[in-house]
Formats: C-alpha cells, structure tokens, sequence
C-alpha cells in the first residue's frame, strides 16, 4: 500500500497545536484529541501558568487544565471551541521496530516543523522503571514535546516526550495515552 506522506503530514500539522504557557510562555505541542476541544500534551508542557492554544490557522484560545497523569507525563486541556480537525489515532500495541515514524510539531519556534525516520524499539527504557516507549530515530527539538508521533498512515502512535541524548526521541504510546483519558473521563463520571 502506498501513502503520499504530503498529504498525511498536511493533516497531522491541521490536527497539532502550538501551546504556550506561564508568564515567559515556554512553548511546546498538542494533539487534537476531539473535534470538541480536547486536547492531550504533555505535562511539563502545561505545568506552569495560564495556557494558550494556537492552532494550525493562527486561531488562538486560552485553555484549562482538565487532567494531568500522576505517573505519566501527561495532561489533557481544552479550548472552547467547536469543529476542530481531531487527529486519528492507531494502536500502539501494534507497533514493530523498522516502521516509518512521523513527528509533527513546533520546535524552535517553527510552527508544523515535520521529521520523518523509523520506528527504533518499543519497550521499556533501562533505569527508566517499567513504563513502554517508542523510541524513533526522528529528529525532536525543544518544542516537539506533547506533539504526535504517527505510522505511515498518519495515525498517531505515540505523543513525543523527549530525546535521548544519541538522538532517539521517546514517545508515549497512544494505547497509554487512551488509557489516561479514559481514567480522567472515568473520574469527572464519578465526581
């Protein structure tokens, strides 16, 4: 089967949004969850001050904080607004060593930057404890963080969290992100 990357990474960019936070507004990504205005990153990305969105038209929205993970590096926020072009996620458990591996996000400062390259390993990291990573040799800057690492297809496999120092960028997988989501929509059903 054959992609035109273009096209997919065309839509990746439409679906990550540029996130700025706190007074110095240290900057980082996101990934449209639902077209209603959830949007997950991580959470060292959102965990000093105020919020703001900017999404891939130049719209911007101040956010809340919806959910942050206690032992993931995690949050969900959430802009008001409707119509959002919501990503489309895969299964991460379905992820082998040697796939292609999309990264979308704002390094730097440049809004959509893209790198492509494979994916590297799947597991957990040595001294890292038992969590699983997808490790891809793409390239990842300052700014990358909470945006989406998707399969050749364009669906978002993972959501970039940091780089190794031999230049493997670590993301979390999308069924770890579901699994947040789903317990964060499980405890404002509780509430």
């Amino acid at each position: 089967m054959s992609y035109n990357l273009g096209d997919i990474a065309e839509r990746l960019r439409r679906s990550t949004v540029q996130i700025r936070a706190g007074r110095g507004r240290s900057g980082g990504s996101g990934v449209i969850w639902s077209s209603t205005g959830l949007i997950v990153t991580n959470r060292h990305v959102v965990e000093s001050g105020a919020i703001e969105v900017e999404l891939w038209d130049g719209r911007r929205f101040p956010a809340k904080l919806k959910a942050w993970g206690r032992h993931h590096d995690l949050a969900a926020i959430k802009v008001d607004t409707l119509g959002l072009p919501a990503a489309a996620f895969g299964s991460s458990a379905a992820v082998r060593p040697g796939e292609i591996a999309i990264a979308v996000g704002n390094p730097l400062g440049f809004a959509g930057a893209v790198s492509r390259g494979v994916v590297h390993a799947v597991g957990p990291l040595r001294g890292a404890g038992p969590q699983t990573w997808i490790q891809a040799a793409v390239r990842l800057a300052p700014g990358n963080s909470g945006g989406p690492l998707a399969n050749a297809s364009g669906k978002v496999i993972g959501l970039n969290t940091m780089v190794l120092g031999n230049g493997l960028a670590l993301a979390i997988p999308s069924g770890t992100v579901m699994e947040f989501l789903r317990v964060c929509e499980a405890r404002r059903g509780a509430a």
